[in-house]
């Protein structure tokens, strides 16, 4: 999903769906794109060069935005941080789902992403005392219980083709979405403020700069066909370029609490896409856990409340604010 600091000034009231909605489908459509693209580059480009291409291409979309938007002035006073902020938002999360891709379906990637605001309200719990009211805790424990279930279900220690096990895949979801968290918590605290467009512009720089030695380390001893690069480069221009200017166009049209439901629309796509482009088995278990793990989600970030718990709507107004704010540190997510 999505570097920095407030979100862009939404308008008094959001704007007509009809000229929203549209930008939304489209951006939930791209993100979920991302985990077919991730799968198709990782394979030639190995695990740490497929990252550090994406972040390059992103940085290079980017960066000339931030003068163009007039905001040169904030990136050189806070480019450090969102450097810094760019090594959980977007290195370290990249190269894990791209290394879960090599031994996990890209649907399952994606269902997995999807629990990035269940660790972003234990994040904030923890280091910003958010502590979350009687219906976020619920969907906290329905939404992790969805993890636990969907992971019962493929965590085998036996390595597949790829030679890695689907345990490790599933645990390298896992901290890409900590890490996401913790990002947008950092976000909250360090880089309240600053336009988003800086920080999305120098998370993707810092990641670039961190990725760098090792993807070249580590690059393909041959040359990756035209097929990798299509995707990786979509990947960077696409998914997270285009993503990213789609994303504050929603909170600007929308409101910042609609565009964050795009958080739920992403791994219909994906695994839509898997099934359609890569023949991915999609299961009635898979879904049945993908959709406790929503719930939870919606419950935990305040979408949904339990009925009678008064505090929720006030603690869930907080935390749509508080994550909308951190929100664009994390990248669909996978994104």
């Amino acid at each position: 999903m999505t570097g920095a600091g407030k979100p862009m000034a939404a308008p008094a009231m959001a704007a007509p769906p009809g000229t929203w909605v549209a930008e939304f489908v489209l951006l939930g459509a791209i993100w979920g794109a991302s985990f077919l693209f991730m799968r198709t580059a990782v394979v030639e480009f190995g695990v740490l060069p497929t990252a550090a291409v994406r972040v390059f291409v992103a940085a290079a979309c980017l960066l000339p935005l931030v003068w163009l938007r007039g905001a040169g002035a904030a990136f050189r006073r806070h480019w450090k941080m969102a450097c810094v902020l760019g090594i959980f938002n977007s290195a370290i999360p990249f190269a894990c789902f791209s290394f879960a891709l090599l031994s996990i379906t890209t649907g399952l990637s994606a269902i997995l992403n999807a629990t990035v605001p269940l660790f972003g309200a234990l994040v904030a719990w923890a280091w910003l005392n958010d502590r979350p009211g009687g219906s976020r805790l619920a969907g906290l424990a329905i939404g992790f219980a969805g993890v636990a279930l969907l992971a019962w279900d493929h965590a085998s220690f036996k390595p597949g083709a790829s030679g890695i096990a689907p345990a490790w895949a599933i645990l390298a979801c896992l901290v890409a979405t900590l890490c996401y968290a913790l990002a947008a918590s950092g976000t909250k605290r360090y880089m309240a403020g600053v336009p988003a467009l800086v920080t999305a512009a120098g998370s993707q720089l810092g990641a670039a700069a961190g990725l760098l030695v090792p993807a070249v380390w580590l690059w393909p001893a041959q040359m990756p066909g035209a097929p990798a690069w299509t995707a990786v480069i979509a990947l960077g221009v696409a998914c997270t370029g285009v993503a990213y200017i789609l994303y504050f166009r929603l909170i600007e049209h929308a409101g910042p609490a609609r565009a964050l439901a795009v958080t739920f629309v992403v791994p219909v796509f994906a695994v839509f896409y898997g099934a359609l482009f890569l023949g991915e088995a999609v299961t009635a278990w898979m879904l049945f856990c993908g959709a406790i793990i929503v719930c939870g989600t919606a419950l935990s970030t305040g979408w949904l409340r339990l009925p009678g718990d008064t505090t929720a709507g006030r603690r869930g107004r907080r935390g749509r604010k508080g994550y909308a704010e951190g929100a664009r540190a994390d990248s669909r997510k996978g994104k």
